[in-house]
C-alpha cells in the first residue's frame, strides 16, 4: 500500500507544481518603449528568454530586447508597477547582449532583480517515510547597477546587504525589523533599499 500512496501523493506534487501561476504567464496593462522612440499601450506579456508580446489595436506583436528600451506593467500577480529595462549584460564575461532587468530600486544603491525558476525539493518524511516532491519555484537573482553603467551580481544575502549598507546599519535593522520586513521578499527588499537611499538624496 505503502508505495501506491506515495506514487500518487508524488504525482499530485507535480500535478500541483504544473499548475501554478507566475508574473510571466499574465497578461498584463501597460506601455513599452522601442528603440526607435515609438511608444506603444495594450496588454503585454514576457517571458523568461527576454521576449515580451504586446496586444494593441487589434495587433498582437512581438519584440526581443534588442528591439525595446524600457517598459511599464501594472502587474496582475503582484498588483503593483513593475519597471523594467533592456540594458546590456555578459552571463559568461565575455559579449554583452540586451537583457531584460526590473529596476528595483535606483539610487545610492540602484537594484535590479532578474527572474527564473527552479525544482526545489520538499522532503514529506513526517507523513510519507522520507517521500519527497518537486515543486517549481520563481527565484529572484539580483544585480547592481554601479555609477559607470556596469551591471554586477549580487549575492542577495541578508549579511551580504548589510555589509553593503554598512554606513547605515544599525538604521536598516531598526527599520526592518520594526516594518517586519523580509530580505528573502522581493518587494520587503525593495523597501528596505530604498529606505537606505533615502538618507543620500541626490
Amino acid at each position: 500500500m505503502r508505495p501506491f500512496i506515495f506514487f500518487i501523493f508524488f504525482v499530485c506534487g507535480y500535478s500541483f507544481a504544473g499548475a501554478q501561476t507566475f508574473p510571466f504567464d499574465l497578461w498584463h496593462d501597460g506601455k513599452l518603449v522601442l528603440d526607435t522612440g515609438d511608444t506603444l499601450r495594450g496588454s503585454i506579456k514576457y517571458n523568461l528568454e527576454d521576449l515580451l508580446q504586446v496586444r494593441h489595436h487589434n495587433r498582437l506583436e512581438s519584440f526581443s530586447a534588442r528591439k525595446i528600451l524600457y517598459f511599464e506593467i501594472f502587474d496582475q500577480y503582484y498588483h503593483r508597477y513593475r519597471q523594467f529595462y533592456s540594458l546590456p549584460f555578459s552571463a559568461n564575461g565575455s559579449y554583452k547582449t540586451p537583457l531584460f532587468f526590473e529596476l528595483l530600486a535606483e539610487g545610492k544603491i540602484t537594484v535590479l532583480s532578474r527572474e527564473k525558476v527552479e525544482y526545489r525539493s520538499y522532503n514529506y518524511s513526517p507523513f510519507f517515510y522520507g517521500g519527497y516532491v518537486n515543486r517549481l519555484v520563481l527565484v529572484n537573482t539580483y544585480y547592481l547597477l554601479k555609477e559607470n553603467g556596469n551591471i554586477e551580481n549580487f549575492s542577495g544575502k541578508k549579511d551580504d546587504w548589510y555589509e553593503l549598507m554598512h554606513t547605515r546599519e544599525d538604521d536598516i535593522r531598526q527599520f526592518a525589523k520594526g516594518n517586519r520586513l523580509d530580505f528573502d521578499r522581493k518587494y520587503d527588499l525593495k523597501k528596505i533599499i530604498e529606505y537606505y537611499n533615502s538618507f543620500f538624496p541626490r
